[in-house]
């Protein structure tokens, strides 16, 4: 199997976090595709025998033959690995990081991909493809071939469900939603952000952070 890339023709640049929070030469989450159950947002259940987490976008893929598709997420709703549940958060595969009297703490990780294309630039041909239909998922199709020595940074985005809204763990977002009116909620919500140790890239702060938020019933 050659080593090229085959990546879908709408390519969209990824908005990424300022901190890499690691480094990793292949292109899925797992270093070998693995069994999962994929629940789709029908209802429906597939037992796949070989599925993966494609880094690019945080997307389901799972083998067909020689072939590695990349899955509609448009009808993903969830996927069982055997160690780890991903979640459906805005098209991409999310799993919890905590969760705290109903919201909840999603992280979803994503590799540069501005960094990996003026690595592979001179080395590896991007080829558009058309897309297809399948059997519910199935889209198009993905060489994930990577070369041994690519660095690629990942980068974690957070999402918190919120009072039954799922909204971006970024200051700005967090802050218009807090009820003006509880200033002991506010209270608490600027004294954990303005810890001195406090990321919004980091499992713990926003952990930290989300007890901070939800008020106890």
């Amino acid at each position: 199997m050659n080593k090229k890339l085959f990546l879908t023709a709408a390519l969209v640049a990824l908005t990424l976090g300022t901190f890499a929070q690691k480094r990793t030469t292949q292109l899925t989450l797992y270093k070998q595709f693995k069994p999962s159950t994929i629940t789709l947002k029908n209802g429906r259940s597939i037992k796949q025998s070989l599925t993966n987490v494609f880094l690019k976008n945080s997307s389901l893929v799972y083998m067909q033959g020689d072939h590695a598709m990349e899955a509609n997420m448009d009808n993903v709703a969830k996927v069982q690995f055997d160690n780890k549940t991903f979640y459906n958060v805005n098209n991409q595969l999310a799993y919890i990081v905590d969760s705290v009297g109903g919201n909840i703490l999603y992280r979803i990780d994503i590799f540069d991909l501005d960094a990996y294309n003026q690595q592979i630039k001179n080395n590896v041909n991007i080829t558009a493809i058309p897309s297809f239909s399948g059997d519910m998922i199935s889209t198009s199709s993905t060489d994930l071939n990577n070369e041994g020595d690519y660095q690629l940074p990942v980068f974690p985005h957070f999402y918190i469900m919120f009072n039954g809204e799922l909204i971006k763990a970024h200051e700005r977002e967090i802050s218009r939603r807090l009820p003006k009116s509880d200033k002991e909620l506010n209270r608490r919500y600027r004294t954990v952000i303005e810890m001195k140790d406090f990321s919004w890239t980091d499992n713990n702060s926003l952990k930290q952070l989300l007890k901070a938020i939800t008020i106890k019933k």
